[in-house]
């Protein structure tokens, strides 16, 4: 029998705690949005994974080495206080990354600095958020991800994010997403960065009940899956190595010390 995935469902913890948003949040999410997506992977994946969640406010943000050695797949969801999270932190997710544990950035985590770290990119985009119903459309239909996932999903209120988004051009467009307005965005993203497998997927906003949407569920639980390393996998991030000289350094060094 297969070990299962050890899943961490870090959440920013922030609109849940907030004097002006506590009272919504809670009627939304009554354990917090990182308690919904915690809960909504274990409903599908049941006995295949372990699921834990963390949040900004414990120690370490709660991503301690110890947790992070045990994590094979990290979902991150932040807003408000991405500039407040360690760099220490934000390293050693790094490191564990490369080294193959999987990681699902949501939503407004595309400005964390984890994710524009992986980028190396600004990763702004376009919002609005009015009320907008969002369709997500599957662009990768034999994508695992994308696997048991109505075509289009619709989600009946959402924040509008629109293009241009600052990312790389991704290893797999997964899912792209249209709204009222008539606005796109690359909504589902899949890269490789050395040997983990990040998965960028948009839906899931404060202000609205998203997390709690079964086909989202299924999406993430999906990507789970996918980020997952293999059984084999040693997290040892890959070695940097002397680059060789170009063929023609020696040439040039000859030149230089000819203009001398």
């Amino acid at each position: 029998m297969n070990s299962p995935i050890r899943v961490t469902v870090w959440g920013e913890n922030h609109h849940e705690n907030s004097e002006r948003d506590r009272a919504a949040m809670a009627e939304r999410y009554p354990e917090g949005m990182h308690g919904a997506v915690a809960a909504g992977i274990k409903e599908l994946l049941g006995d295949a994974v372990e699921v834990r969640t963390a949040t900004h406010q414990e120690p370490d943000h709660g991503l301690t080495e110890e947790v992070l050695e045990n994590t094979d797949v990290l979902t991150w969801w932040g807003h408000m206080a991405h500039d407040t999270v360690d760099d220490a932190v934000v390293d050693r997710v790094h490191q564990r990354v490369l080294g193959g544990m999987g990681l699902l950035a949501l939503h407004s985590a595309h400005f964390s600095k984890i994710f524009i770290k992986l980028m190396a990119t600004s990763c702004s985009l376009s919002w609005r958020n009015s009320r907008d119903t969002e369709l997500v459309w599957t662009v990768s239909p034999s994508h695992p991800i994308a696997q048991g996932v109505p075509q289009p999903i619709v989600i009946d209120e959402q924040e509008m994010y629109g293009e241009f988004f600052d990312i790389p051009e991704p290893d797999e467009l997964v899912f792209l997403s249209t709204f009222t307005g008539g606005e796109v965005f690359r909504s589902g993203v899949c890269y490789r960065r050395g040997k983990g497998k990040v998965f960028y997927f948009s839906p899931g906003d404060q202000d609205y009940p998203v997390y709690h949407h079964p086909d989202i569920k299924r999406v993430l639980a999906n990507a789970v899956e996918w980020a997952a390393p293999a059984a084999s996998a040693d997290f040892q991030p890959p070695a940097v190595r002397n680059q060789p000289e170009p063929f023609f350094a020696a040439e040039l060094k000859q030149k230089e010390s000819a203009d001398v």
